[in-house]
C-alpha cells in the first residue's frame, strides 16, 4: 500500500487503528493518522480523562527507570516500547546512568521504523521488531543487537503493554519466561489498567479498543499481581500509578485531584529473587 509517507512503511494498513498510534496522540504526538485519532476520540468519549491517564502513565515510567538506574541496572529491554517521543527510556537512562544500554521492542512497523531512524546514530541503544508474545524471538533478537546480554540484571519493563495481551495468550506464562531468561537481580517494571474502581466505563473502553489491531483488556489488582511471581516488589508494592513513589510537585499538581478511580491504572516494579 503506498501512502507516501516518509515517517512509515508503505505497507503499513492506515485504515485500521493502532494502539501504539492512539497512544502517541494522546501524548501530543503527530505520528498517527486519521484512522487513529478517530478511535482515540471515541475512546475518551466513554473516559474522558484518558489524556491525563497516558501522561501518568508515562510519568511513571520515567520515575521507574530512574529508580533502577539508581539500583545499578546496566540494561533495560522495553517491551512493547511503542512511537518514541518524550522522556524516551534511554534518554532518561542517559542521564541518570552513564553506559547503560536499552533495547526497545515492539510489533507495530510504525513504531519500529520511526525509532529505527531517531536512534540510528545514537550509541547503546538498539530497536527490534518482535512481539513480546514470542520471549524466544524477542530475546534472540535484543541479544543480536548486542546491546543486551542475559549473564547480568536486566530490567523489563511490560508498561501498559500486558493489557493487549488477552488472557488466551496466557500473559503470567509470557511474562515468567521473561523472568527465567534473566539472571537473580533483574527487575521487572509494569503498569496495568484496572477494572476494580469502574468495571462498567472500563468494559466500554475495551469496547473501542476491540477495533484495534491489539484490543485491550483491564484486569484486577489481584491479577496483576500474579505477574510479579518470583519477584519481590520493592517499596509502596502494587499501587495506584500516580501513588508509586511520586514527586511531591506533581501530587498537588494532579489534573485529577488525586481521584485513583479517575485514572484506574496501578504499577509497581519487582527484584527478581535468587
Amino acid at each position: 500500500m503506498q501512502h507516501g509517507l516518509a515517517w512509515t512503511p508503505d505497507d503499513v494498513d492506515i485504515e485500521r487503528p493502532s494502539v501504539a498510534r492512539m497512544y502517541d496522540y494522546f501524548l501530543g504526538g503527530s505520528h498517527n493518522f486519521a484512522s487513529d485519532r478517530d478511535l482515540a476520540k471515541q475512546a475518551q468519549e466513554v473516559f474522558p480523562d484518558a489524556p491525563h491517564v497516558v501522561r501518568a502513565n508515562r510519568s511513571f515510567l520515567g520515575r521507574a527507570v530512574a529508580a533502577l538506574c539508581a539500583l545499578g541496572v546496566d540494561q533495560f529491554l522495553d517491551l512493547g516500547s511503542g512511537i518514541p517521543t518524550v522522556g524516551n527510556v534511554h534518554e532518561i537512562v542517559a542521564a541518570h546512568r552513564s553506559g547503560a544500554r536499552t533495547v526497545y521492542v515492539d510489533s507495530d512497523p510504525v513504531a519500529v521504523a520511526h525509532a529505527s531512524a531517531l536512534l540510528r546514530d545514537t550509541d547503546r541503544v538498539a530497536v527490534v521488531h518482535a512481539d513480546l508474545r514470542n520471549p524466544d524471538a524477542v530475546l534472540r533478537g535484543a541479544v543480536e543487537t548486542g546491546e543486551l546480554g542475559l549473564s547480568i540484571p536486566t530490567a523489563v519493563l511490560l508498561v501498559s503493554v500486558l493489557p493487549f495481551v488477552p488472557d488466551e495468550d496466557d500473559p503470567a506464562r509470557i511474562v515468567a519466561a521473561y523472568r527465567d531468561a534473566t539472571v537473580p537481580g533483574s527487575y521487572l517494571a509494569i503498569s496495568h489498567g484496572t477494572n476494580d474502581y469502574r468495571p462498567k466505563q472500563v468494559g466500554e473502553v475495551e469496547n473501542v479498543y476491540a477495533k484495534t489491531t491489539q484490543p485491550g483488556v483491564f484486569r484486577g489488582k489481584t491479577e496483576v499481581e500474579r505477574f510479579f511471581d518470583g519477584y519481590e516488589l520493592l517499596e509502596p508494592g502494587l499501587v495506584d500509578i500516580i501513588h508509586w513513589r511520586p514527586e511531591p510537585a506533581a501530587l498537588a499538581a494532579d489534573p485529577l485531584g488525586g481521584d485513583v478511580a479517575r485514572y484506574s491504572l496501578i504499577a509497581g516494579v519487582g527484584r527478581r529473587r535468587g
